[in-house]
């Protein structure tokens, strides 16, 4: 399959702001959940939530994540399939952690669960300066997952 064939399938469309393409499956007061889908080139830019954010791999090529945690730490999780190879099918994302990411491939099928559930208003975008400031060792991946 193509991601392209996958969003139809699928009925996603663009994700304003962060980039990929998703559709929201379930919300209620408590959480919410989406399907996240990643096409190269395309990525999801730098940002935070005010909720922790459970990442899933469904389908697809592993998917690269960035993590900028306070205090300067930097992580690079990989979610897909290949256990052994150190990917997870599942990782979590504490509340006020920028994070991003992109496929390593052609596409990546994710799923994403906030709890509570996602606001707009708990959402932030990242500022490629500001970022390469506070992680100066991470300012190659900071460039290549920032619109600004």
């Amino acid at each position: 399959m193509t991601g392209a064939e996958v969003a139809a399938i699928l009925g996603l469309a663009p994700l304003e702001r962060e980039g990929g393409l998703y559709r929201q499956t379930y919300a209620d007061a408590h959480s919410a959940a989406i399907y996240f889908l990643l096409v190269a080139p395309d990525f999801s830019a730098l940002h935070r939530l005010d909720a922790p954010e459970v990442y899933h791999h469904y389908a697809g090529d592993p998917a690269r994540m960035l993590l900028l945690h306070p205090g300067g730490r930097v992580e690079e999780p990989v979610l897909g399939p290949g256990i052994r190879d150190g990917q997870r099918p599942q990782f979590t994302v504490p509340a006020g952690v920028w994070q991003g990411s992109a496929t390593v491939g052609a596409w990546s099928l994710l799923g994403c669960t906030t709890a509570p559930g996602f606001r707009w208003e708990g959402f932030e975008l990242g500022c490629s300066a500001d970022l390469r400031a506070g992680w100066p060792g991470a300012a190659a991946r900071i460039a290549e997952l920032t619109r600004s």
